[in-house]
């Protein structure tokens, strides 16, 4: 196992690559520095982690119980993963705490990695090679905004009791690739609501703003169902959106979706259009997003474009998922 993939399943792209996102209370200076773990428990199959030693637990926050709740949360969809936490310590940083884990499989027990991260002191927060939600309930700050802001066109279940948002630009071609796979968890998850948020990268990608107003309209005038006909006619003709062809490109998607073209095209320089978009724009940017697609699992970020690009595998992925769906009853 190498370290990396260790990281892009948890702490996500984080997860690293594959997913973390909530929050815990902040611990108080005055609680008792927490006490070493005991070694993992013995079985056949069992890593042979190096021994505890109780002077790695300097630190007051977070505590021991916050941290195995946190790696829980984050990877307890995986029953080969086992971990131990080998310290919890103060640093020369003022409140901020290092973390120390050591990760390995059952079925390759020989292969332990180490993976280290910081707590910020609200006890919010780690830092790896990102500033990530940290907590035995990471993500429950992100699903509390979705849940709020998110207000993009819907399908699927109409509760919000597990929900997947995805954020997404028109002229992204990962975006594009990774539809088969939102309409499969739909599939394997019926019960789960969908919204799609626009997020047009319009520093890269010219049309993408344009796309994403005429979205606006479309789902304004025509509903949600129009939305997501004009969605995918967009996607499949995607490499029109250009320039000089993005018009038509457009155009021939507001047809597919059943609505006049001269109306959609009227109504995507007005602020009907653009408010939406903006207000989508700024979600992402609040939840620090800087990619597309991006997609949240009751507010567990994942980069689903990598199940498309095939560097995470669609069950693992679905493993995820009904993990944190099965965390948020």
């Amino acid at each position: 196992m190498q370290l990396r993939s260790v990281l892009q399943e948890t702490l996500a792209i984080v997860v690293f690559s594959v997913a973390i996102s909530g929050y815990a209370s902040a611990q108080t200076a005055t609680q008792d520095v927490p006490s070493a773990p005991a070694p993992a428990s013995a079985a056949p199959s069992a890593p042979k982690f190096p021994p505890v030693d109780a002077n790695g637990f300097t630190a007051a926050s977070p505590t021991l119980a916050t941290v195995e709740g946190f790696l829980k949360t984050s990877w307890g969809y995986d029953t080969d993963r086992v971990w131990q936490i080998q310290a919890i310590q103060n640093t020369p940083a003022p409140g901020i705490s290092k973390v120390t884990v050591y990760v390995a499989q059952k079925s390759a027990p020989q292969q332990i990695a180490t993976l280290v991260f910081y707590v910020t002191p609200d006890g919010k927060h780690l830092i790896s090679t990102d500033i990530l939600p940290f907590g035995d309930h990471p993500y429950a700050d992100t699903r509390r905004i979705l849940t709020e802001r998110a207000a993009g066109p819907g399908r699927g279940a109409l509760g919000k009791n597990f929900e997947f948002v995805e954020f997404a630009d028109f002229q992204c071609p990962h975006c594009k690739a990774v539809q088969p796979v939102i309409d499969r968890l739909l599939q394997d998850f019926p019960n789960a609501h969908f919204v799609f948020e626009n997020f047009p990268l319009a520093a890269i990608h010219s049309e993408a703003y344009k796309a994403a107003a005429y979205s606006a309209c479309v789902a304004q005038l025509g509903g949600n169902e129009a939305f997501f006909k004009f969605a995918d006619a967009v996607f499949a003709a995607q490499e029109n959106l250009t320039p000089l062809g993005s018009d038509s490109a457009l155009a021939d998607a507001v047809t597919k979706a059943g609505l006049d073209p001269a109306k959609v095209a009227s109504c995507s320089y007005t602020s009907a259009a653009k408010g939406p978009v903006d207000a989508s724009i700024k979600l992402a940017q609040d939840l620090d997003i800087n990619q597309t697609p991006m997609l949240f699992i009751n507010g567990r970020q994942i980069p689903v474009g990598e199940v498309a690009n095939n560097e995470l595998p669609y069950d693992t992925l679905k493993q995820i998922v009904a993990w944190q769906f099965s965390l948020d009853k």
